[in-house]
């Protein structure tokens, strides 16, 4: 194999500039956004809403940390595979003792000055454990048996996250897991059956909830959100009023949008709009050009992901690789989805756009760690 050494050269002439570009569009395009979605909030001493300051600190916070562990060889990551992965859990056990509360919702921890969502993180730190389990896994796939250990991996940290509750986020970690193996050669056949299973395990529960009282673990407000996505109308004042108030800011956006801080559904009638509902506010203010050219990068960062999946030089590459591509796609998915009223309402955050620190930093880490499978796609020497 081609021996390269890795200089500064080297690292200019092979880093993946279509990524790197791509990732501070998203950057900007998310901080063009939260600036107008959050124009209506608290200000710092610049005019500044502070949350947009946040942000922005957390984007600078970001580029570093990318830039960190794309020279941090990722085959590294194997030995630390499992030390994150008892972190994981004690953070995620932790947000459930001593976390803040808000929103009805037991999220954040707070660690001296930060606070920190620990589901957020906790993605990524299951894909690493799952990429180094299943690409030690040399004798292949022989019964459903052995589906067990990496279900039961990502099982932990998922009925942690939906005891906060978070549904969407144990949602991701089940997308990632499937993803996974189906890559690393697990018979389709049964991930198809479980799949289906799960489904209607899950829709069977709903009904018998809401016609006998069964109880299963979901909040009230939750149910209240997967019913509603059938028809926002049914309860158009409380559950339903933010998809339908959304689609309307999608709607009015037309062609070329309302322009930059011209959004009404923005301003006065879409709540917490910077959050999950920010695809809305780029829809409306810069019409389906504007929209479609977030989600044009958003598929030129999939298929970046992708691309080094196929190009990695090893198998735990691949997996992290495919694990975060995974990871992207339903996010990206869902969170589009259901402010377009064709997805239910699950919490989702739209990846690098949401304002939320933890998201962004996960996200940002990610992108480190692609960087990191790419520049070593051929044996590096030092």
């Amino acid at each position: 194999m081609l021996e390269q050494r890795f200089t500064l050269k080297y690292i200019l002439a092979n880093v993946d500039w279509v990524l790197m570009v791509t990732v501070i569009l998203l950057l900007c395009f998310s901080l063009v956004a939260l600036s107008t979605a959050t124009r209506e909030k608290a200000v710092d001493a610049s005019g500044r809403s502070l949350i947009w300051t946040k942000q922005a600190a957390g984007a600078v916070m970001g580029i570093a940390i990318m830039l960190f562990l794309a020279l941090f060889d990722y085959s590294l990551l194997t030995y630390l595979s499992w030390p994150l992965y008892v972190v994981n859990i004690g953070l995620l056990t932790a947000v459930l003792i001593a976390g803040r509360i808000a929103l009805g919702a037991q999220r954040w921890l707070r660690l001296g000055p930060l606070e920190l969502q620990p589901s957020e993180i906790a993605k990524l730190l299951c894909i690493i454990a799952l990429a180094h389990y299943l690409s030690r896994k040399q004798e292949g796939w022989n019964s459903w048996i052995e589906m067990a250990v990496p279900l039961g991996l990502v099982a932990l940290p998922a009925l942690l996250v939906l005891k906060q509750p978070d549904l969407g986020t144990a949602l991701v970690f089940l997308a990632i897991v499937f993803g996974m193996m189906f890559i690393s050669g697990a018979p389709k056949r049964p991930l198809v059956i479980i799949v289906l299973l799960g489904i209607s395990l899950a829709v069977g529960a709903i009904v018998l909830h809401l016609k006998y009282g069964i109880p299963i673990p979901l909040q009230d407000y939750q149910i209240k959100r997967l019913v509603v996505f059938v028809n926002p109308e049914i309860d158009p004042l409380n559950t339903g009023y933010q998809v339908i108030q959304s689609r309307i800011a999608i709607g009015s956006g037309q062609l070329f949008g309302r322009g930059l801080y011209q959004g009404t559904q923005v301003a006065y009638f879409l709540p917490e709009a910077h959050t999950d509902f920010i695809f809305s506010v780029v829809a409306e203010e810069t019409g389906f050009v504007g929209a479609a050219l977030l989600l044009l990068l958003f598929l030129i960062l999939i298929l970046r992901a992708v691309s080094i999946a196929q190009k990695a030089k090893d198998e735990f590459g691949t997996l992290l690789a495919v694990g975060i591509a995974t990871m992207l796609v339903f996010q990206v998915t869902v969170n589009v989805g259901m402010t377009l009223g064709i997805m239910p309402v699950t919490g989702i955050p739209c990846p690098f756009m949401t304002a939320g620190i933890s998201s962004l930093t996960t996200n940002m880490a990610s992108m480190g760690i692609l960087q990191s499978i790419y520049l070593r796609r051929r044996k590096i020497v030092f």
